[in-house]
């Protein structure tokens, strides 16, 4: 298949508009339109994966991690990240990195670890503002619903776990139109009053074009009347880290072994056990720290993520139950969910796993 079939689907679980700024998720090399007959999936895209990839006969690596944050000014293999561009655009191989964008929905990369670890009633933590507009426009009371539908079938109307959300008024717009108008009702140069029901939904941002194309298509009128509105509502399916709840209580050090066995990591580093139970789990995969302080707004007993410096350890405070699993422990599983996913969507599609640790942590024990 083409690989602006396989991104585009990417870029549907996980928009790019959802990725953070300093992020570089996406298409980093290939040709939307090239055939792609394999593709490998790893969490970073090392020198070592795209060997594989040359092995394997793969022309698309999936990685979760960038191998390019930012510019490159030179191609000379100086350096990884340098050799690894050189050596795919050589071998005609597609980099394709799924990062932040994965990171901020509701069951991306911290919703895969609180399914390793069996919780329940799973939420964002820390969910997204600024992603959210609220269009409203004029309708005949006729055409009402057709209007409704064409905007929810858009993707307009969702709010948490409802769709086809609205909110319809019922007034009368006024309007004359002159001699080059093609009016649905009334006569030209003529004023006409026309009982009209106010649609008002609310939209992801991204979604605009769509939604806008599709009540230009439903609408009835020659000039369609609306209005967009930003609004900063939170987006509850997009954000940061994820928070959930055991079905039972568990004991600080069943909750750490638990760490151990889910994820799969031979060391937790953790602030002291407080003599409490655990019971809600405030997750972030990767470096999370800076959501501390939200797993304690909302009531968690434990905060589940990596990359905890030594004096963050203190902002505990005897409150909580810090516990670092580390960077590629926390990720790792990533990699079966997007395998999972796109076997899924594309079960003829030739796809795979790394059998290369990426790992650039190792542990002496």
């Amino acid at each position: 298949m083409k690989l602006s079939e396989i991104t585009s689907y990417l870029e549907s679980i996980a928009p790019l508009a959802y990725q953070e700024s300093y992020d570089n998720s996406g298409l980093l090399v290939g040709d939307p339109n090239m055939e792609v007959s394999k593709a490998i999936v790893s969490l970073d895209c090392i020198e070592d994966v795209v060997d594989e990839a040359i092995r394997e006969g793969a022309n698309l690596i999936i990685s979760h991690h960038p191998i390019v944050f930012s510019g490159l000014k030179r191609f000379t293999g100086s350096n990884y990240i340098e050799k690894v561009v050189m050596k795919a655009i050589k071998n005609d191989i597609a980099l394709y990195a799924i990062h932040t964008n994965l990171d901020n929905v509701r069951h991306g990369v911290s919703g895969k670890i609180a399914e390793r670890l069996g919780l329940e009633n799973v939420q964002v933590l820390e969910p997204k503002t600024g992603l959210l507009s609220k269009l409203q426009t004029f309708v005949p009371h006729d055409k009402a619903g057709e209007v409704r539908d064409a905007l929810f079938a858009a993707g307009a109307g969702h709010i948490g776990n409802y769709s086809e959300c609205s909110f319809n008024s019922e007034g009368y717009g006024t309007f004359m139109g002159n001699d080059q108008s093609n009016a649905y009702i009334g006569e030209k140069n003529v004023l006409h009053t026309e009982p009209e029901t106010k649609v008002e939904v609310i939209l992801p941002t991204r979604l605009t074009s769509k939604i806008l194309k599709a009540l230009f298509l439903a609408h009835p009128y020659e000039e369609v009347a609306y209005e967009l509105i930003r609004i900063e509502n939170t987006h509850q399916e997009v954000g940061s880290g994820v928070i959930g709840e055991f079905p039972k209580e568990l004991s600080e050090g069943d909750f750490l072994q638990l760490l151990k066995t889910g994820l799969q990591t031979k060391v937790v580093r953790h602030t002291q056990t407080l003599g409490k139970t655990i019971k809600k789990v405030a997750l972030c995969g990767g470096s999370g720290s800076f959501l501390l302080k939200n797993a304690l707004q909302a009531g968690a007993d434990a905060f589940v993520t990596a990359d905890y410096k030594y004096h963050q350890f203190f902002d505990a405070e005897g409150k909580i139950l810090i516990a670092d699993v580390g960077h590629y422990e926390s990720e790792q599983f990533t990699m079966d969910l997007l395998l999972g996913k796109i076997q899924k969507k594309f079960p003829t599609f030739a796809i795979c796993l790394t059998k290369c640790n990426t790992n650039p942590v190792f542990y002496s024990i």
